[in-house]
């Protein structure tokens, strides 16, 4: 049985998909729907909808308040490298990084394989250096394979 948080996202990423990447939606609708508190729903859109995913949240609190979900289309080199230069930072966390390949790879971006080699090579494991420099490293390693994939996708 999948957690309801997990429970949540597919919910809502297919709501997503049917809206045709843009849903508006209110929160305590989506609290009651699954039987829990609002802060739950909070935690799955912090978590799950980030911009390293490749969504954009905003939210508007109080009675009248809503939930606006935007999924960005990565398909094609130029969508990528706006993409690259817009949400990959100087330091990137493991679980960003994992986020950010498998959203590519969802999209087709990526094959199969180029997204597991991409992931081995940012693990924690791999990169056995201190935390911060870890996170610099890995992000400059993403982003010097996200640019070499794109160059060849453009050939």
């Amino acid at each position: 049985m999948a957690s309801l948080s997990d429970q949540i996202e597919q919910f809502l990423k297919q709501m997503i998909e049917a809206a045709s990447g843009r849903l508006e939606i209110q929160r305590q609708v989506l609290a009651a729907r699954f039987g829990c508190a609002p802060s739950q729903i909070n935690y799955v859109l912090e978590t799950r909808f980030t911009v390293q995913r490749g969504y954009t949240v905003e939210s508007r609190r109080g009675g009248s308040g809503y939930l606006r979900i935007i999924r960005y289309n990565l398909n094609g080199p130029a969508r990528i490298v706006e993409f690259i230069e817009e949400c990959l930072g100087v330091e990137l966390p493991q679980r960003e990084a994992e986020g950010i390949i498998e959203r590519l790879a969802e999209e087709g971006s990526l094959s199969p394989r180029e997204a597991a080699l991409m992931k081995a090579v940012v693990d924690r494991e791999t990169l056995s250096v201190d935390p911060p420099y870890r996170d610099r490293l890995r992000a400059a390693l993403l982003k010097r394979m996200l640019v070499a994939i794109v160059s060849c996708q453009e050939e």
